[in-house]
């Protein structure tokens, strides 16, 4: 069975790219019917903080996608020093005494390229031993064959064949000398020990592949398979940071603006993955059905936003698609809560807030235009447009309207077609063009010059509240 797992550490907010990581690690676990792990990555234990792991779970629980499996890698650390040990033990790793501060642990000594430390490398295991029984510190470093140096190879599934000699692969440290486990290392035990199929991340980490196969090679026979997927990069080529960018880079900037969580997923799938039709358009069955690394481009793929508006245009018309055409059912709660924000209360029983939903949202862009642009739907105190003034002060067109008014008032029906009929025989009766009447007529109902069909508007307001505001 199909195995995939999202990693992430709380050292920020869920960042951009992170979460499109993760929805491709979705899309194909369920395309294969596979299994979902979501693996907390906190043993970082001085940057990780609370906010940062509440952000993650906040813009996951937004993008509505579940997980099969959770873990957190700070309550697994007996396995990894477990695997340390048992490297150690089998001669793939060493004892490195060397370190005199945390920060050089991982790095390398010195100035310039540094592979390993020679002394360490050739130190006794009976020295070794003693060293450490007598309390010296260490840290524990894996031991890449040099004499002779070999070929680490793997195909990548979308970036094809790599290969790195493990001549040009220095000797990267497992443990720290206080016991914590590196990033590689951890990632590594956790892999094997949760059976994980398919790594999927992103291209920055690459690189890490080769270390990581060498840990995979020498713990036993487990090794998945990689995907690596193309960065996302600012409009001016630099890669997109949680520093320089700010909200940019945030998921819950995008909730924020008012986006549906659909609507998100289907913009970040198109950067850097199209499918074979060429399709833009997609809800989550679609998604999933044509998700493939095929699809996965090589080169970095562009979030384009400007420093005055961090949304990406396309996501903004992605939105506005999905918004017309999801299913009312499920966009009507979306608008209450949004509206309810915005100390907004909807009229009527929720058959006739549906009603008005499915009406007036053809020319709405996100969840924050109800609350605005749609307020006279759900508020009395609303602004009008000065073009609308203009079409209602037009000659007689208040007198008209108090006129309608009482004749709506009298009206048993108050559907569509019989509001139609009444002002249609009003301007007749009175000698003036109906046109003239359906614009005033939507001025005093909503402060606006365009919108939904005129009639249609009549019975979103309501009779009660046409009639009051008519007069």
């Amino acid at each position: 069975m199909i195995r995939a797992r999202f990693a992430p550490s709380p050292t920020g907010y869920l960042h951009i790219g992170s979460a499109r990581t993760f929805i491709f690690n979705w899309l194909f676990v369920k395309k294969h019917n596979g299994t979902m792990v979501l693996r907390i990555d906190d043993t970082d234990a001085d940057r990780n903080t609370a906010a940062s792991l509440n952000s993650i779970y906040e813009g996951l629980n937004w993008l509505g996608l579940s997980w099969d499996e959770f873990y957190r890698q700070s309550e697994r650390l007996d396995l990894h020093r477990r695997l340390a040990f048992e490297l150690l033990a089998k001669g793939f790793a060493y004892r490195d005494f060397m370190p005199a501060a945390a920060d050089l642990e991982e790095k390398p000594h010195g100035e310039g390229p540094w592979l390993c430390n020679p002394e360490m490398r050739a130190l006794p295991d009976e020295e070794s031993e003693r060293r450490a029984a007598a309390g010296e510190p260490f840290v524990i470093r894996f031991r890449v064959q040099r004499e002779p140096a070999y070929e680490v190879a793997f195909t990548d599934e979308v970036y094809g064949p790599q290969s790195k000699l493990t001549a040009d692969i220095e000797d990267f440290a497992l443990l720290r000398s206080n016991g914590m486990p590196t990033y590689h290392l951890a990632s590594c035990a956790d892999d094997v020990d949760l059976k994980i199929t398919h790594v999927i991340r992103g291209q920055d980490h690459l690189s890490n592949t080769f270390k990581h196969i060498l840990i995979f090679q020498a713990a036993g026979t487990h090794q998945p398979r990689f995907a690596h997927l193309p960065l996302l990069i600012a409009p001016d080529g630099s890669k997109l940071s949680k520093r320089k960018h700010g909200p940019v880079v945030s998921v819950t900037t995008y909730r924020d603006q008012g986006f549906l969580a659909l609507a998100y997923i289907n913009f970040l799938c198109l950067l850097g993955w199209s499918p074979k039709d060429n399709r833009e358009q997609m809800n989550l069955f679609e998604l999933t059905n044509a998700f493939s690394f095929e699809g996965v481009h090589r080169s970095n793929a562009v979030v384009n936003f400007s420093d005055s508006d961090p949304i990406d245009p396309k996501a903004l018309w992605l939105n506005s698609q999905h918004l017309r055409s999801i299913a009312v059912e499920t966009l009507a709660p979306l608008v209450r809560r949004t509206l309810e924000d915005h100390g907004l209360s909807p009229y009527g029983d929720e058959a006739f807030f549906q009603h008005v939903v499915d009406t007036i949202r053809t020319r709405f862009t996100t969840l924050l235009d109800f609350p605005t642009k749609g307020r006279a739907y759900f508020a009395d105190d609303f602004q009008i447009e000065k073009q609308a003034l203009d079409k209602l002060n037009a000659p007689g067109a208040r007198e008209l309207l108090r006129e309608l008014a009482q004749r709506l008032e009298a009206d048993p029906q108050f559907t569509e077609a019989s509001v139609e009929a009444e002002l249609r025989k009003l301007a007749e009766e009175r000698g003036v063009k109906a046109g003239m009447l359906i614009n005033a007529s939507r001025a005093a109902l909503t402060g606006q010059s365009v919108g939904p069909s005129a009639f249609a508007v009549f019975v979103c307001i309501g009779r009660e509240r046409v009639i009051q505001r008519l007069k």
